[in-house]
């Protein structure tokens, strides 16, 4: 292998030959056309075979990629995974080509070629080919950056469900652009831009100097949580923090139960960070970074990227046994697959999520991967009560953007629509004025764009204020000396872009400016969470916050709220109760803004849908009722409360087949027992499970109490939570050693008695047999007992789940 080669012509010799004996095939590229995948199809099924793993990473932009294509690659492999780009209009023209080999060696060809049969056999292509030996670094990286790109936010995995959209929306953008082929090549826009890691040897973050290190604060209450945890014989569990309550330390103190431990995060400077504290801590254990440039796989600390170990060479390094704890740390907002792969392969002792946004809207992957189980929980507003963290004074300055005419894109506004409305000298000048009337001593302002920071940051320069802009793409200053001059105060106020939403605590910074919209209430959250350190400095952190008629404006206020659950309700007052020793202050304006926003909001059913969508489009295919409850965006409830049950939302969303739809009209009454029937306790899904494990043919005819028991006290003593929560009063704690009779005799006055006698059910108990009302076609009978059993299984997981959070600690 040559170390560097300039290839122009016939790409594709260079990558079949690549691929023989790669370990890891990872593609890249702008444009997938049919052509390109026939060419390669044979060579890429070749390699899966052989054990590779192969990742394609295909892009939407100006709609140029067949929609065949993108079918071909499906069709290639099941084992080989591709995602789509969703561009939104922004420029994506990468075209990589990288092979990892076993023997430390890779291939790395980055240049003009996409993926068709012109640029890789016929067409003038200039593409250059390296030897990972000559730059391992730079490999390194591009693996890295590749991981991060391909479970980016902006993908979509390809699936037929995916496929079918991109297809709809390729025939109807070249219909009303016939000669947009002709044109693609005369259009350059913008790189698309993403955020340069940071050395880690420039970062200086201020780590708690006390000695010796003691959990402190709510570090205490959470590991008491841990050690009930850990006795109850759970083996994973979730820990949600406010920021500034010390969650890394939390994990570290937690680690010293375990000999090997293993980190995982998606940011160099958490890995960095989390490995000062855990040496804080345990200094005589050894420990290790693990990313795309080192490989310290053999500490008994080992601190990873998530898009390393995303890799399956690097992940199968280690065995899946080799780590006690798994420590997963802010990974709430990272695309949930990305973490799929790592979780599913290690079988820890135990494995603990750590998160600092309380947003389950945000976070139910978390709950996800911690089977539900919230070992403690505490809100910044209650850690503000308790003094551990700094109080707020919160001023609401309105803002006269009018952002109805910006172009919303999904998840976020038009960069370039939002920028030209923000860089105005009028808004500019208004901002200053809330800053200078508001601000103590040292400030960090998130802004929406680069452009915006270095825009205001000039105009406050001009003003005479030592102001600075920090980004991703700032020169001469690094992150950690402007955290410095910041801190000594050589600086009144960091303009930033995203830099500072995790991984970095400044406690001396006394005001926050927000001059950007709330497009995540989750990134809210965080960077709030950034000026409630405790400090001997400052007395309490001020909060200015331009607000506009943006989405989320309305709601993002219900942070503030007293219960801290951000639950409100369009009719609830605009402006929430805050703590005692916090203050909330709006302007006239924004007030009437605010209420106005509230009436406008989107319907709710609308907003069900939606979300519903979102996750049928990930998934590719409908969401099983539990996959709703722990992957969707709204709460799952919601859909029982506003259809009557999940199925029937499924009709009213037009996702039933004509003979679902016969079915549910014949059976809406039992669907609805099933999904509203009281369950103060467990036991009446238990009955119902049991008669579902007989199968979809036998699943509905009646049984015994004594028939049942056996499985039913199986089921509740088989998992310590399980019997803590609905076996553990004083009347059922006697049977915890199996009685036949005992048992029977529980099942027969809890459950089916309780059940048959209710009012509207669709059981009866009589004669001391339990049995359903219903009458049931043969040709009927799978599909009722598939949504039985996604009802069942929902409601048992969600009822533990609701009594397990509502028995911590802290609500």
């Amino acid at each position: 292998m040559l170390n560097v080669k300039l290839i122009t012509e016939n790409l594709a010799d260079e990558l079949i030959n690549g691929m023989l004996h790669a370990s890891g095939i990872y593609i890249m590229t702008s444009f997938v056309m049919q052509s390109g995948v026939r060419l390669l199809a044979p060579h890429l099924k070749a390699a899966i075979k052989r054990g590779a793993e192969v990742k394609v990473l295909a892009g939407d932009y100006l709609f140029v990629t067949q929609p065949e294509g993108l079918q071909a690659l499906r069709d290639i492999d099941s084992r080989l995974e591709a995602r789509l780009w969703r561009s939104m209009g922004t420029s994506f023209h990468p075209k990589a080509y990288l092979f990892d080999y076993d023997n430390g060696e890779g291939l790395l060809i980055v240049g003009s070629s996409n993926f068709s049969m012109s640029a890789m056999r016929m067409g003038m292509e200039w593409n250059l080919a390296m030897n990972a030996k000559v730059e391992p670094y730079t490999f390194q990286v591009a693996l890295e950056k590749f991981m991060q790109n391909f479970y980016h936010d902006s993908t979509l995995p390809l699936n037929e469900h995916t496929i079918s959209l991109y297809d709809e929306e390729y025939r109807t953008c070249h219909r009303n652009n016939p000669e947009l082929i002709r044109m693609i090549t005369e259009i350059e826009e913008e790189e698309y831009r993403t955020e340069n890691a940071v050395n880690p040897a420039e970062e200086t973050v201020r780590d708690d100097k006390r000695t010796p290190i003691l959990p402190r604060f709510a570090q205490i209450d959470a590991l008491d949580a841990l050690e009930r945890t850990l006795e109850e014989e759970y083996d994973k569990a979730m820990v949600v923090m406010a920021t500034g309550l010390g969650k890394t330390y939390l994990a570290g103190f937690f680690a010293q139960r375990f000999e090997r431990v293993l980190f995982i995060a998606h940011r160099e400077e958490i890995l960095n960070q989390a490995k000062r504290s855990f040496q804080f801590i345990m200094p005589d254990k050894t420990y290790g970074i693990f990313n795309g440039v080192m490989k310290e796989g053999d500490a008994e600390c080992v601190f990873a990227s998530i898009y390393t170990l995303g890799m399956k060479k690097h992940r199968e390094s280690f065995s899946p046994d080799r780590f006690d704890l798994i420590v997963v740390d802010e990974f709430h907002h990272a695309a949930a697959i990305s973490y799929q792969s790592v979780i599913e392969y290690f079988k820890p002792k135990f494995l603990l999520g750590i998160t600092a946004t309380p947003d389950r809207m945000d976070g139910k992957d978390v709950y996800a991967l911690c089977d539900g189980n919230v070992a403690y929980q505490i809100h910044f507003l209650e850690a503000i009560r308790r003094g551990w963290l700094s109080p707020f004074r919160y001023f609401g300055v309105y803002d006269d953007t009018d952002y109805s005419s910006i172009r919303w894109l999904g998840s976020h506004y038009d960069d370039e629509q939002l920028t030209a409305a923000q860089l105005s000298k009028t808004l500019a000048e208004k901002i200053y004025d809330a800053w200078n009337g508001h601000k103590q001593t040292r400030t960090i302002s998130f802004c929406s764009t680069i452009r915006q920071a270095d825009f205001l940051a000039s105009y406050f320069q001009n003003k005479g204020v030592s102001a600075i802009s920090l980004h991703s793409g700032a020169v001469g200053i690094t992150r950690g000396d402007a955290i410095n001059c910041l801190d000594s105060g050589e600086l009144k106020i960091i303009f930033t872009v995203d830099l500072f939403n995790e991984g970095v605590d400044i406690p001396s910074v006394d005001t926050l400016l927000f001059v950007r919209p709330t497009e995540s209430l989750t990134v809210f959250t965080q960077q709030i969470g950034r000026g409630l350190r405790l400090s001997d400095e400052k007395s309490h952190c001020t909060i200015i916050d331009l607000i506009g008629n943006y989405r989320n404006a309305d709601v993002k206020l219900r942070l503030f709220a007293n219960d801290g659950d951000a639950k409100g309700t369009a009719k609830e007052s605009v402006i929430p109760s805050v703590p005692v020793g916090c203050e909330l202050h709006l302007e006239t304006a924004v007030i009437n803004l605010l209420d106005e926003l509230s009436k406008k909001k989107l319907p709710h059913r609308e907003r069900l849908h939606r979300s519903f969508l979102d996750l049928k489009n990930e998934l590719g295919r409908i969401p099983s009722y539990l996959e709703l409850h722990l992957f969707g965006n709204s709460n799952s409830w919601e859909y029982r409360n506003e259809f009557g049950s999940y199925v029937g939302f499924l009709h009213w969303a037009e996702c039933l087949t004509k003979e679902e739809e016969e079915v549910y009209y014949r059976n809406e009454a039992w669907i609805r027992d099933v999904e509203k029937t009281v369950m103060s306790k467990s036991y009446k899904m238990i009955v119902l499970l049991y008669m579902l494990e007989r199968g979809q043919e036998s699943w509905t005819g009646p049984v015994t109490p004594l028939e049942v028991a056996p499985f039913f006290h199986g089921y509740l003593m088989n998992k310590e939570f399980r019997r803590r929560i609905d076996f553990s009063d004083n009347e059922s704690k006697r049977l915890w050693e199996y009685s036949e009779v005992g048992v029977s005799q529980l099942i027969e006055r809890m459950p089916m008695t309780k059940w048959g006698s209710a009012k509207g059910s669709m059981t009866r108990f009589e004669d001391g047999v339990f049995g359903l009302r219903l009458e049931l076609a043969f040709e009927h009978r799978s599909i009722l007992y598939r949504w039985t059993k996604e009802i069942c299984l929902y409601r048992l997981h969600h009822h533990f789940e609701r009594r397990e959070q509502k028995q911590g600690p802290l609500h």
